[in-house]
């Protein structure tokens, strides 16, 4: 017997919550299944869930409750997450000089045989900067980002770009692909979300 959040929801679903292990539950029923209150032999309250495809069956034993309540959530309109890959690339298009000064974009999703660059850009000297932007930048960011540059810098029909360099850009950058883009020659940016975001807001409020 310990204490525990204990979680009846909507869909049938029944979790059992410590307070440690972070979001994950103890034990878990997923729905469909059938949930019945009864008691044991010796008096105790006892929740009998049973999956309805398996007959599987969580039994829990209450033996003290210390607070009951329940809420309509109501409709489920949906998550919308804040600072993902798409913001980051909208809101850095709108300011490429954040990455490194006197940069201007040339295009987003600058196409290639083997997906898009997020951001096409020209440095102050006139030279093209490929840009690969990422929530969380690990090893996996920079590897595809070096494809990205090594396609770019051998296709005869991407030769009028000239010479292209590599930003990669991310509001986290492990120290393992820090490293790995220092030696491939990659330059890295760490992207302040919060700032970028006040900026555009700054700017809508202006015009």
């Amino acid at each position: 017997m310990a204490t525990r959040v204990l979680m009846i929801k909507a869909d049938g679903s029944v979790l059992v919550h410590s307070d440690g292990g972070s979001y994950k539950p103890l034990n878990w029923m997923s729905p469909p299944a059938t949930f019945r209150e009864g008691t044991t032999e010796d008096g105790e309250v006892e929740w009998t869930v049973t999956a309805t495809k398996t007959d599987d069956t969580l039994r829990i034993l209450i033996g003290e409750v210390i607070s009951d309540s329940s809420h309509d959530l109501g409709i489920d309109p949906g998550l919308r997450k804040d600072g993902v890959e798409k913001h980051l690339q909208e809101l850095l298009a709108e300011h490429p000089g954040t990455l490194a000064a006197g940069l201007t974009l040339v295009r987003r999703e600058f196409p290639t045989a083997i997906g898009p660059v997020d951001l096409m850009c020209r440095d102050e000297a006139g030279l093209s900067v490929a840009v690969e932007i990422k929530r969380r930048g690990e090893i996996d960011g920079v590897e595809q980002l070096t494809r990205y540059l090594e396609l770019l810098n051998r296709d005869p029909l991407l030769n009028r770009l000239g010479p292209v360099r590599g930003i990669f850009a991310a509001q986290e950058i492990k120290p393992q692909a820090r490293v790995l883009a220092t030696d491939r020659g990659i330059a890295c940016a760490l992207v302040d979300y919060d700032s970028l975001r006040g900026m555009d807001d700054s700017e809508h409020r202006l015009f």
